[in-house]
């Protein structure tokens, strides 16, 4: 007989109009494979939803434990670049070798800022392991991971069928040796977000954590792909602890796989030195450094903050988290396009996604991928964060889980709840 999972602990409050979310955070938290997570939400700049949970509660997870959010902080080295567009310093059109003049080499002299953002600038993998402590900020500052950018080439897997190919960590690098030459005070994304974002709002939200931060920051646990697998084949009724069957999986795995045997391909190494697996991100070294696009250290309540600030136009209260140029500009031309030839989605030119479903002809991957979080921009990290914002509704939306599931592509696990948020605010206009 299968045990049953343990009883999870639920905390936190919702207003009224979104008890629903509470009943669904519950149901799906005392079901699925979760060990601890939080779920915050912003409403017309009041939080509406701010729940957190955790099976065996020792009080040691809190609302304000820090999480890594991995992809999702992709969001927040957009909302860097988008400053200095909006203070007129950069041109998403211009090719980066204007700022930076050494990118040019190797034939990377046409790459402008917008191919990078949306992920077209053939940069996907480096062709070299990356020492963890070139990541300190004070190693970028000396040009430690710059120098490998200036003499890398472009590859493209399959360029005839798209340039979108997904940066998944070097995005993050990139932009951030972009931003700190640009930067009228040559700072790196992560001291900008610190000084401008996270201590004026009072935020648990750093890129690069302190001693202190380390210490309030819990480990993410990923879910073995085996175990997610087999939880695939017990029917829904009779308490699956995954959101898809087996048949849904297979069906978005097939398309996958069919991507990574298409074109021709080349074997990259490790992108840092050491890494073995997605626990390696657990490690301090690594996180006290900055990969903006892979290691950023939040809680739900923080980035749903900054969401609700983005929902508005830019402003959290009285405080500018983007100026209206930056935030109009960061959220213009959003390009369709097929990431890796797998994978559809809409990138502004800033770099943030735009969800939304191309015609009434969408194909399942396309719903998978859109439906239930129609409006929202941003984007999603490994595994099941969400760090989202919603301008028509003025929602600002922050999902961020210790479990991954990493077989959840698309994260439609934390999807469910930006679809249950939706409905409640539609009761209420």
């Amino acid at each position: 007989m299968t045990k049953a999972p343990a009883k999870t602990n639920i905390f936190g409050d919702t207003s009224p109009g979104f008890e629903s979310v509470r009943d669904l955070f519950t149901k799906n938290m005392n079901q699925w494979e979760e060990e601890h997570a939080q779920l915050c939400v912003y409403h017309r700049g009041q939080k509406v939803v701010d729940l957190w949970g955790s099976k065996g509660d020792t009080g040691q997870f809190t609302p304000d434990s820090l999480i890594n959010i991995f992809s999702s902080g992709k969001s927040l080295e957009a909302l860097a670049i988008a400053h200095l567009a909006g203070a007129g310093q950069l041109d998403y059109d211009a090719p980066i070798a204007r700022y930076w003049p050494e990118f040019a080499a190797q034939g990377k002299d046409a790459v402008t800022v917008a191919d990078l953002m949306r992920h077209e600038a053939g940069l996907a993998n480096f062709d070299v392991s990356l020492e963890t402590e070139d990541l300190l900020t004070h190693r970028i500052k000396e040009n430690a991971i710059g120098k490998y950018i200036e003499e890398h080439s472009q590859h493209f897997k399959d360029r005839a069928r798209t340039a979108r190919e997904y940066h998944a960590l070097t995005r993050g690098w990139i932009a951030n040796e972009l931003f700190r030459r640009v930067d009228p005070q040559g700072r790196t994304i992560g001291e900008f977000v610190q000084q401008e974002i996270s201590q004026p709002l009072q935020l648990d939200l750093a890129i690069g954590v302190t001693e202190e931060q380390y210490e309030r920051r819990v480990p993410i646990t990923p879910l073995h792909p085996l175990k997610h697998l087999l939880a695939t084949f017990r029917p829904k009724l009779f308490g699956r602890r995954v959101l898809h069957n087996t048949f849904q999986l297979f069906a978005r795995l097939f398309m996958l796989i069919k991507t990574l045997f298409r074109g021709p391909s080349k074997k990259w190494p490790t992108p840092i030195q050491g890494m073995t697996g997605i626990g390696f991100f657990n490690d301090k070294n690594l996180a006290m450094g900055e990969t903006p696009s892979a290691n950023t250290s939040a809680s739900a309540r923080a980035l749903a903050k900054v969401a609700a600030g983005m929902a508005a136009g830019g402003m959290f209260e009285d405080h500018t988290i983007l100026s209206k140029e930056a935030w109009d500009l960061l959220h213009t031309d959003p390009v369709h396009a097929t990431m890796g030839g797998f994978l559809p989605c809409a990138f502004t030119q800033g770099g943030v996604a735009h969800y939304a479903l191309s015609s009434s002809n969408s194909n399942w991957l396309q719903r998978a991928f859109n439906q239930g979080r129609e409006g929202f921009y941003g984007w999603m990290g490994l595994g099941g964060s969400l760090f989202q914002w919603h301008p028509q509704h003025e929602i600002g939306f922050a999902f961020v889980p210790t479990s991954l599931h990493m077989l959840d592509l698309m994260n439609e696990r934390g999807k469910c709840y930006q679809e249950e948020v939706l409905r409640c605010v539609s009761n209420l206009n």
